[in-house]
């Protein structure tokens, strides 16, 4: 479980291909000094496994079926990802809970600054539009966000 709280950004170092698989390495910008095989780690929200790691790096492997649900097989070495670390039970939880299983991935169909801020309109894919709400969350390449509104089709965030 995460909470939907950025921790770090992290730079894709290395990309490889192999069966099916897209193993990644993966170098976050803060030390994630208590990192260990077996880790959950959300990348751009995703919970992947840790399957090795270093004081300056970790891997991860992105099964088939979590290529074809998210857009992580679109990463290229030098792209930057958001991180974090799964929850901790005694922590506070400043997002919402977020299990890092993804339903659907929605495209950018607009964007319009709005003083500091910048309203994003997103397409919703019919298959989860009954489970988004005016006022609700939902998780945004790892980002816990509002939703300011839900059309047909698509909704808003800030």
């Amino acid at each position: 479980m995460f909470t939907g709280i950025v921790e770090c950004v992290g730079n894709i170092k290395k990309v490889v291909s192999q069966k099916d698989c897209l193993h990644l390495t993966i170098a976050p910008k803060l030390v994630f000094d208590d990192l260990k095989s077996g880790d959950s780690v959300a990348i751009n929200g995703v919970c992947l496994t840790v399957t090795a790691f270093s004081l300056d790096d970790f891997d991860v492997t992105v099964v088939p079926q979590t290529q074809l649900v998210t857009n992580l097989s679109e990463l290229k070495q030098g792209d930057d990802v958001n991180l974090e670390r799964a929850m901790k039970l005694h922590s506070r939880i400043g997002g919402h809970c977020v299990q890092g299983h993804v339903d659907a991935v929605g495209c950018i169909v607009s964007l319009k600054a709005e003083g500091a801020a910048c309203l994003a309109v997103i397409s919703l894919p019919a298959e989860i539009e009954k489970y988004v709400i005016n006022k609700g969350y939902i998780t945004i390449d790892g980002m816990s966000i509002t939703v300011i509104e839900v059309m047909k089709g698509f909704f808003s965030v800030t």
